[in-house]
């Protein structure tokens, strides 16, 4: 806001030129780019409605964390575990998310089960 404005004031004057101003209550905010995540905690956000476009302020602390990668699990990979540890293509995609992505080490998991 504009430093010694009456906050009131400020409202009606974005009202007149169309902008609508909400605040959210949001806990946290993360930004995923691609080898890192931009988490901010606690954030004040407010979304910003002018003349229909939407943007959003984000004010708070931020921290930059590695992005947790998922691996690509491709349905070869599944029926491969699925037939080699004798079990479900469910149990066999499970094994492989637990083991990052090593299909010898998930197999030599459920082996074990």
């Amino acid at each position: 806001m504009i430093p010694g404005m009456n906050p009131r004031k400020m409202q009606q004057m974005m009202r007149r030129m169309g902008i609508q101003q909400s605040d959210i209550d949001a806990k946290q905010v993360i930004i995923k780019c691609g080898d890192k995540d931009i988490v901010i905690n606690n954030p004040q956000v407010a979304k910003v409605n002018m003349m229909g476009q939407e943007t959003y302020q984000v004010v708070g602390e931020a921290e930059e964390v590695e992005a947790s990668k998922e691996p690509e699990i491709n349905e070869d990979d599944i029926k491969t575990v699925s037939e080699q540890g004798n079990c479900s293509e469910e149990q066999a995609k499970e094994a492989i998310k637990r083991n990052k992505g090593d299909l010898a080490a998930a197999i030599i998991e459920l082996k074990k089960e």
